[in-house]
């Protein structure tokens, strides 16, 4: 009964508009004394301060202002050129670019948002002078953001390994075929609607064009080639390759291209600020629920119970989907993990799940999450963008997420596909 409470005590808060991370200390510290008394107060701060100060969290804010600085500068535009160059000549052409230039740009950020933000503001405009609805326009850099989340270097994947105690460098690994996978069938999507819509292509493809424009990016691709080199290298932690992608991206900003200035500079920090406090108050606030879940053995039961009901995996798997799927509609990705995972790992262990794969299933929910109303923060920043209505837009968003949905069932049920690449390598 006790979780049941804590539950209904969030749910009624956050419907009240209550901040989810001040929601969250204080069913946290209410629940503490209610059970321990006050003596146990003074532990409530050291533990939020803990919560917040693993090593590997470092990670978050570095990426975030990464992502930041490539917005500043004209990174994200020469990545958009590279992408258009190799794949606008296709049937729905800026679709496709949008596809390609989320990727580029997820392997450097980690963030949906900022990547939508970045990729977005650009495209979005140039799709609705071509003829594509606002509504799809908004779908398409919506759900191309969300891939995030999936490859590497993704924030709620570190969130995950913390909070799981899995290794933040294999959980990267896991993500690379289903990322990859999930953006060709956003691609395939997007050239069947194109076929049956009529949307136009980018011109021919030209030999010369892509070379310039590969010229012209060279400098922008090394950013995510030298992160994601030294972290599966074995050269740097992935808290050190967050430090060293705000080296590397304020260096080809400010020296190489010449277009990244101290008010650039102080801009990119305030916004960096501002999404790592949300994010790390949301951690420092969970650790106090997690630190009494934990005490009162909450986890657990659950699993005892549930294991009583059904020990086949594939159900449990069913079960866990539906829980996080729904939680992706009211919840933001960070506060789900945070507040889900350390509840669900020990039934996760117990009937012999691969917590990796685990992980893997966890993200998938909740890039679907980042696209389902109301919460749906990356697609509230698209619909946002492209000045389109949010339920219209999800209406038009279905498309897509039936594709980032069929990608979640595939790694759920087959394994052996979601784990290829950490097995090939770690064996």
């Amino acid at each position: 009964m006790t979780i049941l409470y804590i539950f209904l005590a969030l749910i009624v808060l956050i419907m009240i508009n209550v901040p989810v991370a001040v929601a969250l200390a204080l069913v946290g510290t209410i629940a503490t004394f209610m059970t321990y008394g006050g003596m146990a107060m003074p532990t409530v701060g050291m533990t939020m301060f803990e919560g917040a100060t693993n090593f590997p969290l470092i990670a978050i804010p570095l990426f975030i202002l990464a992502g930041a600085i490539m917005n500043a500068s004209s990174i994200s535009r020469r990545l958009i050129d590279l992408a258009m160059a190799m794949v606008g000549f296709i049937k729905g052409g800026l679709s496709m670019v949008t596809i390609g230039a989320s990727v580029f740009f997820a392997e450097i950020s980690g963030s949906s948002v900022a990547g939508v933000s970045a990729i977005g503001s650009i495209l979005i405009p140039a799709m609705r002078k071509k003829g594509y609805s606002k509504e799809f326009a908004a779908s398409i850099s919506s759900s191309a953001a969300s891939l995030a989340i999936i490859l590497p270097p993704s924030i709620p994947m570190i969130l995950y390994a913390v909070m799981s105690g899995e290794s933040v460098v294999q959980m990267f690994v896991a993500g690379i075929f289903p990322g990859l996978l999930g953006a060709m069938g956003l691609a395939a999507m997007c050239y069947y609607l194109a076929r049956k819509y009529n949307f136009p292509s980018e011109g021919r493809f030209q030999a010369s064009v892509l070379w310039k424009a590969l010229k012209e990016a060279v400098w922008a691709l090394l950013i995510p080639v030298i992160i994601l080199g030294g972290i599966f290298g074995g050269f740097v932690t992935a808290t050190e390759g967050a430090a060293l992608a705000v080296c590397v991206a304020i260096f080809i900003s400010a020296v190489v291209y010449r277009e990244f200035t101290i008010r650039n500079f102080i801009d990119s920090c305030k916004s960096a600020g501002v999404q790592t406090a949300v994010v790390m108050l949301l951690v420092a606030a969970s650790a106090v629920v997690g630190s009494y879940l934990t005490e009162t053995r909450v986890p657990q039961e659950i699993a005892m119970q549930i294991s009583d009901l059904t020990d086949n995996k594939y159900v449990i798997l069913a079960l866990l989907n539906i829980i996080f799927l729904i939680l992706g509609i009211f919840l933001h990705s960070a506060a789900a993990i945070i507040l889900v995972v350390p509840i669900v790992l020990p039934l996760v262990l117990e009937v012999g799940i691969d917590p990796l794969h685990f992980g893997l299933i966890v993200t998938l929910n909740l890039a679907i999450g980042q696209q389902t109303p109301p919460v749906a923060s990356v697609l509230i920043a698209a619909c946002s963008i492209a000045k389109s209505d949010i339920w219209a837009t999800s209406k038009t968003n279905l498309w897509f997420i039936a594709v980032l949905f069929t990608i979640l069932m595939i790694n759920t049920y087959i394994p052996a596909f979601a784990l290829a690449l950490v097995n090939f390598i770690y064996g």
